[in-house]
């Protein structure tokens, strides 16, 4: 699966008030960058994701958003340094260009 143009138009217009976002597309998804850091993802599968690092990544499990985790060919669960967004931010530009900042300042 790949992410459809729609879909990468509204992440770009999500993060727009950051300024400048590059992308680049990446295994079925699209990785999204401020100033050539990368701060979030654009997943087929679970939509846009907000990298987290440091003390932010529990803040994001406070907010209730959930870690990116996979089933290896062997069975064994591995992880993202990325989560779900909240539902909130996803309609409030304000609410995701303030997390994407707080990404940006813990990498």
């Amino acid at each position: 699966m790949s992410v459809s143009p729609e879909e990468i138009a509204f992440a770009r217009d999500l993060f727009s008030g950051l300024g400048e976002i590059t992308t680049r597309r990446m295994m079925g998804g699209l990785c999204l960058y401020h100033e050539g850091t990368i701060f979030a993802i654009l997943h087929s599968e679970s939509g846009i994701m907000i990298k987290g690092a440091g003390p932010f990544i529990d803040v994001l499990e406070g907010m209730g958003c959930t870690r990116w985790t996979y089933t290896r060919k062997t069975g064994k669960i591995g992880s993202m340094p990325y989560w779900t967004l909240p539902g909130t931010a996803l309609d409030d530009l304000d609410e995701a260009v303030s997390l994407a900042r707080e990404a940006l300042r813990h990498l």
